[in-house]
């Protein structure tokens, strides 16, 4: 852990105070093992094999991703059969009510010992060992056009529809905004940051807060530009 990092238990119990929290790439960094940066670089690097999001129905071309549903019992994870992202349309007024088919995290990925690292955090962080849990991962590569935008969060102020969220940054390349924005009950704000570094990452109660991004926008017009992050989600199983 480094100097000054908070530890596990007191984040958790700020998670449950606050109901989100924002942990800056040193506080990601202090809560993963010594050996994560030797694997992490070939987890970023899966960003650049997604496939399109083919369910946008603002008709954007902006997104793309990968997607897998893991179990979680007794605290070991285990990777189910691919299947469809489904949200209500209470959750997702525009992409939601269908089942959603994206192509899948591919088996290196989830066999990376950064990635079940981050699942670890996120399972200890939730205090989720003593559970069963539908766990989802997706994989967002955002691409800004040039003289344009992307959407981070085209569906605007949202939750999921699940019990536990994070937002994990893998990459920012060449775009500018991207502000996160959380929201109380009747929508009343609770702070915006900026993930910026790789690790920055927020986790939220899904059901006390609500969350949404700006849309970003290419610094230099000519060069390609995107926003790279990792989204868990945990919903508690009957």
């Amino acid at each position: 852990m480094t100097d000054n990092a908070p530890a596990l238990p007191d984040l958790r119990q700020k998670l449950t105070e606050d109901g989100h929290i924002f942990a800056p790439r040193a506080v990601t960094q202090s809560l993963l093992p010594p050996d994560f940066a030797g694997y992490w670089p070939a987890l970023a690097a899966s960003w650049d094999d997604l496939g399109p999001d083919r369910f946008m129905a603002d008709g954007g071309r902006y997104r793309k991703r990968r997607h897998a549903v893991f179990s979680l019992s007794f605290g070991t994870f285990a990777r189910q059969a691919h299947q469809p992202h489904y949200q209500s349309r209470d959750y997702n007024m525009l992409n939601g009510g269908v089942q959603r088919w994206f192509d899948p995290v591919t088996e290196a990925t989830a066999a990376n010992p950064a990635f079940r690292a981050l699942l670890d955090l996120c399972r200890d962080l939730f205090n989720a060992a003593a559970s069963d849990w539908r766990v989802e991962i997706h994989q967002f590569r955002i691409e800004a056009a040039p003289d344009g935008t992307g959407q981070p969060t085209p569906e605007g102020m949202h939750r999921d529809g699940v019990d536990w969220v994070a937002v994990i940054l893998v990459d920012r390349l060449n775009v500018g905004e991207g502000v996160t924005a959380i929201c109380g009950p009747g929508r009343l704000p609770l702070g915006t940051f900026t993930l910026t570094d790789p690790l920055d990452a927020v986790f939220l109660d899904d059901h006390r807060v609500l969350h949404g991004v700006t849309p970003i926008h290419r610094l230099d017009q000519a060069a390609p530009g995107h926003r790279d992050v990792l989204v868990i989600t945990f919903q508690r199983q009957p």
